[in-house]
């Protein structure tokens, strides 16, 4: 049972957190903080499906997220198989310790998952990051996310528009609060520990360089559409150095492709949750497939280029911060970003640095309300 710093006896039942890769423990981390100010108890499931110290562990102790109650050691696998392993797992731990709430965060495999889980048992849900779409249903992540929201009581939402996409899928007004965004809350507490001088010269970027983020299959699958990549990437290096901390996923694919060709591209394994701000603060630009990196760049205000037809993420679009980039555009548009400077427009509302605070209140009202 876990207390609130200053002794104060935990609310009736607990919340459970489902952590399962790498941005969820990034948006968890202030959620599971003002929780247990409020004197709550709770406990934290790891799926285990990033299961590489430099993806998971780390992040743990970087966040100052409590050690999980339990890791499935679910790794890595299929859809279908990473699925349906989370499922089970999670069944049985939810037989064996029945909360009161489950918090889920974003849009991974692990989270879809415990939401079938729990709504199958009853478990009264919740969704960290609710109402954001692509629109693409190719997307892994799409699926996850309208699944999630269709079956969550309580839905926390980090944008005005996912209101819109949740009152149009039949989401119930009551059920909906715009919060702002934990992932800025996570930024912000952090900010005083991204050394960007640091971190350039730990990897001898002595000049502008670029920071890229590549792991969609959609980029790193096919063997010609990596080729594209690798040079459009080059043809970046041309003018200023890029460094790529790249995941698992695709290492191969592009490395095959020449990645490593160019003596400006640095490849280097997937860094800390304080490594990776570090670099992000320090660069000219950054280029990315994933979501969160998105709005990251936008409170840094570093231009970011997204290699994507789409993004759930459209207020990064709107506010200047961020834009949609093909293969073909990408080395102009990056030269482009750089030559333009840091994003100087408005931050979108309530990034404030206390979302995990507001989620909190309403959380433990909810509860409240429920007893």
């Amino acid at each position: 049972m876990r207390l609130s710093p200053g002794g104060a006896p935990p609310r009736q039942g607990s919340i459970t957190h489902v952590l399962g890769a790498r941005p969820n423990f990034v948006k968890a981390a202030p959620v599971i903080k003002a929780l247990a100010d409020l004197g709550v108890e709770q406990r934290v499931v790891h799926t285990g499906q990033h299961y590489d110290e430099r993806m998971s562990d780390i992040f743990f102790v970087q966040l100052g997220l409590p050690k999980p109650d339990v890791n499935l050691g679910v790794g890595s696998g299929s859809h279908a198989t990473q699925t349906a392993e989370v499922m089970v797992g999670l069944e049985r731990e939810f037989s064996e310790n029945s909360p009161a709430l489950l918090m889920l965060y974003g849009d991974v495999n692990s989270t879809v998952a415990a939401a079938l889980a729990a709504a199958k048992l009853q478990v009264p849900l919740a969704h960290v990051e609710a109402g954001l779409r692509s629109f693409d249903n190719t997307m892994p992540e799409e699926i996850n996310r309208r699944i999630t929201d269709q079956l969550c009581d309580l839905l926390f939402v980090t944008s005005p528009e996912a209101l819109g996409h949740l009152a149009r899928e039949g989401r119930p007004a009551d059920s909906m609060h715009l919060v702002g965004n934990p992932m800025i809350d996570t930024l912000v507490a952090n900010l005083d520990k991204f050394d960007a001088v640091a971190a350039a010269a730990a990897y001898r970027l002595d000049g502008p360089y670029v920071v890229a983020t590549l792991h969609r299959p959609a980029n790193v699958d096919a063997p010609e559409v990596a080729a594209e990549l690798v040079q459009a990437l080059h043809q970046v290096a041309a003018e200023l150095a890029v460094i790529i901390p790249l995941h698992p996923r695709g290492r191969a694919t592009l490395t095959r492709a020449g990645l490593l060709d160019s003596p400006r591209v640095n490849v280097v394994d997937p860094l800390g949750y304080i490594e990776f701000m570090s670099l992000v603060r320090g660069a000219a630009a950054i280029v990315t497939d994933s979501g969160g990196v998105q709005e990251e760049t936008t409170l840094l205000r570093v231009p970011c280029l997204t290699l994507r037809p789409n993004t759930e993420r459209p207020i990064t679009i709107t506010s200047g911060s961020n834009q949609l980039v093909t293969r073909a555009q990408l080395a102009p548009a990056v030269l482009a970003a750089v030559a333009a400077g840091p994003y100087a427009g408005e931050l979108p509302p309530l990034w404030d640095g206390h979302a995990g605070e507001r989620i909190a209140r309403i959380t433990t009202a909810w509860l409240d309300a429920d007893v």
